[in-house]
């Protein structure tokens, strides 16, 4: 039996490449027990070949958490998925939307859309060595293929001929030539109408739907017309905006912003302890007082505790602010 009917992902963080690892999810599951959180994308062969332990331990007050796995070979695929579920994630999501120079060289990511069969192949042969759900998240289309036919086409035969019922969407088209990943995720036109009308077309698949999500106002507007939504850049740069979203859409109350940081503190003293260096840590945590009075007095307290490979800055910084 699948674990699909168990895993809410009406709300969740985006996988993040070189952010989104163990220790931003821990700092953001302190703050949004809810939110639905994503691995960075790691590619298959790193996780057969390499260090496998380093890539995909994380910590049980993580859970629950999505591997998003990058690559297309099918005989690393399918051991990397194998080894995520023994790992304890409760999903694997294959990259179809990263347009990077170095994603591309290596025939995967968002050009992956213009060969849908060989993708379902890829969903198939996991789903067939793992309970876990096996999605996608991709673009709406790439260079001049954007059209919702083009869209319709890859949803379509990446569910029917490899079993895969879960999508989330990035509701922009990627330029694989011409634009750095980051003006991909800036200069491509948002359109949130051709996520709803696959939802409308496939009503059977759960569509989750990406991409320049700012206020609590703008993602309440995507329920009735998709099943959730993922954020990225704004969870990462101002990471109590998840707090929000948990007293909106569960009636949930967050710890306040000196118990996250209360929290941190013994994380850092146990990671610390085994030799891990603070500033892996620190660097993820500059926005938690985004737009409050005490920011840049924060973000010194985080420069202080990286530089030092200490807490004790940050504890320094409670008491001026109790």
């Amino acid at each position: 039996m699948s674990d699909k009917a168990t895993i809410n992902r009406k709300i969740s963080v985006a996988p993040m490449m070189d952010w989104t690892d163990r220790y931003c999810r821990y700092f953001h599951r302190l703050i949004s027990p809810h939110a639905y959180l994503y691995t960075e994308m790691i590619h298959a062969n790193a996780i057969t070949r390499g260090d496998t332990a380093f890539h995909l331990f994380f910590r049980d007050e993580e859970k629950p958490v999505a591997l998003q796995v990058g690559g297309i070979d099918i005989a690393p695929l399918r051991d990397a998925a194998k080894a995520a579920q023994d790992y304890g994630y409760t999903e694997i999501n294959l990259n179809c939307g990263c347009p990077s120079d170095r994603v591309q060289s290596g025939e995967f990511g968002a050009c992956l859309m213009a060969e849908p069969m060989r993708v379902a192949a890829a969903i198939a042969e996991m789903q067939a060595v793992v309970k876990i759900p096996v999605t996608v998240k991709t673009r709406l289309g790439i260079d001049n293929q954007d059209s919702y036919e083009f869209l319709y086409e890859f949803v379509d035969t990446v569910h029917r001929q490899g079993g895969c019922d879960v999508f989330i969407l990035h509701a922009r088209k990627a330029w694989l030539k011409g634009l750095s990943p980051r003006e991909n995720r800036e200069k491509p036109p948002l359109h949130w109408d051709r996520v709803h009308r696959i939802k409308t077309d496939f009503p059977q698949l759960e569509i989750i739907t990406n991409g320049g999500f700012e206020t609590v106002t703008d993602i309440t507007a995507q329920f009735g017309h998709v099943n959730g939504v993922m954020i990225g850049r704004k969870a990462y740069h101002e990471p109590y905006f998840l707090a929000e979203l948990e007293k909106s859409l569960f009636n949930h109350p967050s710890l306040p912003r000196q118990a996250v940081v209360a929290k941190m503190i013994d994380f850092m003293n146990d990671e610390k302890s085994k030799g891990n260096e603070l500033k892996r840590i620190t660097k993820h945590m500059h926005g938690l007082f985004h737009s409050q009075p005490v920011s840049k007095k924060w973000k010194y307290a985080l420069a202080q505790a990286s530089q030092e490979n200490s807490p004790a800055p940050l504890e320094a910084f409670t008491k001026t602010i109790d």
